[in-house]
């Protein structure tokens, strides 16, 4: 078992850092608000650290997810950073959804120390970091990944790593760019399907045992048709991820026209105040056209 830092304790790092420490792993917490730290010090046996830095000394393993690029910076960087607490040969996994700059910057400070950097984004939401059974889809140098992957399995159904730094980050931008189309055929499906004046459930059931079918149409159709959003991934979140997405394509050249307009979309929804409804919210900004 590892010595283990984890570095962010919102909906997703809270219960991934569970799993770790359910795994046998001597885990040390390190959150922004330190209560959230020290409860769950508390409540699974673990240390809670009061700097990044702090909970980084003496770690083989320092794992990530916090919200966004500025949030990574902050944990990893300065004097109470986790790179000043991490000794060389040691491994920084980065969970968080960032973008691919912030990855390169960040693999060229880690590599001036000899610390190995692998960006690992995860796909599954809350239900699957609760779970464990996360997609966990990784950048980096193979020998590091080769070592880091034991150590994720603690929390994923699947990991893979996908090519050198930075290729899990844009293998996350393929994983939301697919998402947010998905959804947003799902809204228009069971929006038509009550326009219709048929049984929504019916519908879907049906449907769902063919071409039609996805893990957004499995998980999210009942609390759509029900016009329930209290859950899951924020709007916020996904606007902020398609964002990367969208600054990336213009980079690389890449056209995301449906993409650009499910993020205006959401930009919609969140001027009906619903920045902290689940993703597939998409439904109500066709209800209340």
């Amino acid at each position: 078992m590892a010595k283990v830092a984890f570095l962010g304790l919102g909906v997703m790092g809270y219960p991934m850092a569970g799993h770790l420490q359910a795994a046998g792993h001597d885990v040390t917490v390190y959150n922004r608000t330190t209560a959230k730290a020290e409860a769950w010090a508390s409540e699974h046996g673990g240390t809670a650290a009061a700097t990044p830095a702090l909970a980084a000394k003496g770690a083989e393993f320092v794992l990530c997810c916090v919200g966004n690029d500025d949030d990574l910076r902050s944990v990893c960087l300065g004097d109470d950073g986790a790179f000043i607490g991490m000794d060389a040969d040691t491994i920084f996994v980065d969970h968080t959804t960032v973008s691919a700059a912030v990855t390169r910057e960040l693999f060229a400070a880690s590599d001036a120390k000899d610390i190995a950097f692998v960006d690992a984004p995860v796909s599954g939401g809350q239900a699957g970091a609760e779970n464990g059974v996360l997609s966990v889809m990784c950048g980096g140098e193979q020998s590091a990944y080769d070592k880091a992957e034991p150590i994720i399995a603690a929390y994923a159904r699947i990991c893979k790593r996908i090519g050198d730094s930075g290729a899990g980050q844009m293998t996350k931008m393929c994983n939301q760019i697919a998402i947010a189309g998905l959804v947003q055929g799902l809204s228009e499906a069971l929006h038509f399907a009550e326009k219709a004046g048929l049984d929504g459930r019916a519908v879907v059931e049906v449907i769902s045992q063919g071409a039609a079918g996805s893990w957004q149409m499995s998980n999210r159709y009942e609390t759509m048709l029900d016009d329930h959003f209290e859950h899951g991934f924020a709007v916020d979140w996904m606007r902020k991820d398609l964002g990367i997405c969208l600054a990336t394509a213009n980079e690389n050249g890449a056209s995301l026209p449906v993409t650009a307009l499910v993020d205006q979309f959401y930009k919609d929804v969140q001027k009906m105040g619903g920045s902290r409804w689940d993703t597939s919210s998409l439904i109500k900004r066709l209800r209340d056209v």
